[in-house]
């Protein structure tokens, strides 16, 4: 094992951690190899449990190599989901999925946090979330206090609930003009989630801005903990929303002054890499052999219709939809249309000045 940690080499790349039978129970990816894996064998007294456990498993070890940190990220999610390493289930959480579901209970629309959504043409569903659970709660817990909809009753009644008297319900528990006004912030709330009205979460800025102006830093600091609660979920629905556009994306970044990585990318799927060299006869070789990709791949995979993001799906489009935000990668999207004629115009545009505009000398 010793031997083996000290040749691992400094590059990006995914690990796989066996124990004595040769079973994988655990597989990692880093930026670099050699200093993620020696990590977990020093300090190893302030390393969590788990992680102690896992170290003391840990009998032989197999790496493979990637040429950059997006593909190890992307192999380590395909291998978790193919092998289901045990320490990799140890290590998150088992319903590390969770949904925000509204339904009609007897009249009265609810929401509901779920690990399981279920299907039904009465309910409204969001997600799925990656994330700790507590994170999901804390943001509709926030919508729900901040407009005064955190009602504790399961149907209306004649007496009023317990947050009726705390002031973090407006009496819907009773019926009348209050079921109303909580119907008109149930829709701003969707709204807020499908992206089509942000006028919630812009009113509770507002009222932390009106607060600390006011030096009720207690009050701020509240809306400000409900604002980074739902700036979560927000983010996450971005990602969603993205990966159900389908997108056909073109995606590029530099290994070396004269080496490109080429990837097109669909969904939450690698489509096709490529190594590319920026060779003294210009940009034409490079530009053909793109739109050449670009014509076979995308338009091979063009009958991909849109759906709602599963929760297998998910891993991969935050680690493609977070590359592309960051600043290792240059992308281009392709439209379908361009792809249905077989050889439009704007493909041949579009690909002169992505090449020309991006591939510049680092």
């Amino acid at each position: 094992m010793k031997d083996k940690i000290t040749s691992l080499p400094t590059s990006p790349g995914v690990y796989l951690m066996k124990d004595s039978l040769g079973g994988i129970i655990y597989v990692g990816k880093s930026k670099n190899l050699k200093k993620r894996v020696q990590s977990y064998f020093y300090n190893l007294r302030s390393h969590p449990k788990k992680v102690k456990q896992l170290v003391g498993h840990i009998k032989d070890l197999e790496h493979r190599v990637t040429d950059t940190e997006f593909e190890a990220f992307m192999l380590e999610c395909r291998l978790i989901q193919e092998l289901k390493p045990m320490y990799n289930k140890k290590m998150k959480n088992p319903l590390a999925y969770t949904y925000i579901v509204i339904k009609i209970t007897v009249g009265l629309r609810r929401i509901e946090i779920t690990n399981k959504p279920g299907a039904s043409d009465d309910h409204v569903v969001f997600g799925p979330y990656t994330a700790n659970r507590n994170s999901v709660e804390r943001a509709v817990q926030g919508i729900q206090q901040c407009y005064k909809i955190a009602c504790t009753h399961s149907h209306w009644s004649s007496s009023a609930c317990l947050n009726y008297s705390l002031g973090l319900c407006l009496g819907m528990c009773l019926g009348g003009e209050a079921v109303n006004e909580y119907n008109r912030i149930l829709d701003r709330f969707i709204a807020l989630l499908d992206g089509s009205d942000r006028g919630l979460y812009e009113e509770m800025q507002q009222r932390m801005q009106e607060a600390a102006e006011q030096y009720d830093f207690k009050a701020a600091a509240k809306y400000r903990d409900y604002i980074e609660s739902v700036d979560f979920i927000l983010n996450k629905e971005k990602v969603i929303g993205f990966t159900e556009e389908n997108r056909n994306i073109v995606i590029y970044e530099y290994l070396s002054e004269d080496t490109i990585k080429l990837f097109l990318v669909k969904r939450n799927v690698i489509l096709h890499r490529e190594k590319l060299t920026l060779g003294p006869s210009g940009m034409e070789p490079l530009h053909a052999r793109i739109k050449d990709l670009i014509m076979n791949s995308f338009r091979a995979d063009s009958t991909l219709q849109s759906s709602k993001v599963s929760r297998e799906e998910i891993d991969e489009a935050q680690i493609i939809y977070s590359y592309l935000q960051g600043s290792a990668c240059h992308y281009l999207f392709i439209p379908e249309e361009w792809l249905e004629s077989g050889d439009h115009p704007d493909i041949d545009k579009a690909l002169h000045a992505y090449l020309n505009n991006a591939l510049t000398p680092i």
